[in-house]
């Protein structure tokens, strides 16, 4: 194809509100590094990321929920307001879960990908050292995203994918599939487990739910009652209120148990503590979240009485995504794409995002 010299394009002009999204349609197209490739964006999704890099809800200034506006204890110059800890440099482009086409590959990279259809690991490394946690970057926060009609990145990040999905349905995996299979895998999650997964109706709880039960556990999911037929359609086995008064009186009406072997969070607030109540003896708890608030109380008692293990999940291995591809290739999982939404509307798609009464995942579709 001959490639244009500009694009539209949605840049996050600064912390703030959506307001600080600018739709621009002459933003010059990338050049791809000597090891990157150029892909025409065919989908991208939208993910909790987005949201916290454009508040500055990363801050450790902010105790509050995630709410899609600046957040009111901080302020625009916070030192901390990215994921990594970091600043962030304006303007940026935002936007990981990229599914589109290698239209130009650098000097360096991998040719055979030229004109291929792929979806984005959005893990930048350095492929020198890929786990070394120091050295890496996100995808639509360190470095220019997919909220583009082009974006590049290092041919080590692209993976082939060859489905029958469309291209809307397949950027609904690689974040929130990565993100849970990382904490699946944290937590070693296998046959025999019983996995309570919090804020089960979104994009990461709904992956948590396929992809536990890919694994051979049991799930009870958390959410509201509007989505529990869902939850029981993709595999949940006991569907539970998003936040029950007495969660292990709950889990026994549901179960016949009043505990679980791991508990997968990606909510936090105020009822943290009963998360850990419920955990049997030596069971473990994994989070890669805290929509509801990142401040909790922890009993230490119930950590070491109960030998429970806690993980922090974040930074996946590389061989996650790999193996998210041929999950989704053997259709081991299924997408579940809530809406789409043009580019030129992601702060409708935004605002969707935050309320929080969609299933599954939104994509902006450039």
């Amino acid at each position: 194809m001959t490639l244009p010299e500009r694009m539209r394009a949605m840049v996050l002009t600064g912390h703030g509100g959506l307001d600080r999204l600018e739709f621009r349609d002459d933003w010059p197209v990338p050049k791809p590094a000597r090891h990157e490739v150029l892909i025409q964006v065919l989908a991208c999704g939208l993910n909790n990321t987005d949201i916290n890099t454009r508040t500055g809800w990363y801050s450790k200034a902010v105790t509050t929920a995630t709410t899609g506006t600046m957040a009111p204890d901080t302020g625009a110059d916070a030192p901390d307001p990215t994921w990594g800890g970091g600043g962030l440099d304006f303007p940026r482009i935002q936007g990981a879960d990229v599914v589109g086409r290698v239209v130009e590959c650098g000097a360096e990279a991998n040719p055979n990908l030229l004109g291929q259809r792929v979806m984005t690991d959005n893990w930048l490394r350095d492929w020198n050292d890929p786990m070394n946690r120091d050295q890496t970057g996100y995808f639509g926060s360190e470095k220019d995203g997919g909220y583009a009609e082009f974006t590049v990145i290092d041919h080590r990040n692209v993976g082939i994918i060859r489905s029958s999905l469309t291209d809307a349905e397949l950027a609904t995996f690689s974040c929130s599939y990565s993100t849970a299979e990382g904490m699946l895998e944290r937590a070693d999650v296998g046959d025999g487990d019983q996995v309570l997964v919090t804020g089960a109706s979104g994009g990461v709880g709904s992956a948590l739910v396929q992809l536990a039960k890919r694994r051979g556990a049991g799930v009870v999911a958390l959410a509201s009652e509007a989505n529990h037929r869902r939850l029981r359609q993709i595999g949940a086995d006991a569907v539970l209120p998003r936040a029950p008064e007495d969660l292990a009186a709950s889990l026994v009406l549901a179960t016949g148990s009043e505990t679980v072997s791991v508990v997968a969070d990606i909510v936090g607030g105020d009822r943290w503590g009963q998360l850990l109540d419920v955990l049997c003896r030596g069971g473990r708890y994994a989070c890669s979240g805290a929509i509801a608030g990142p401040i909790v109380t922890l009993d230490l008692r119930t950590l070491y009485l109960n030998d429970l293990t806690l993980h922090g999940s974040t930074i996946i291995p590389p061989h996650v995504f790999g193996n998210l591809l041929g999950y989704v290739e053997r259709q081991e999982i299924r997408p579940l794409l809530a809406a789409t939404y043009p580019l030129e509307a992601l702060h409708d798609a935004q605002t969707a995002f935050i309320a929080k009464r969609h299933f599954g995942n939104i994509v902006v579709v450039p």
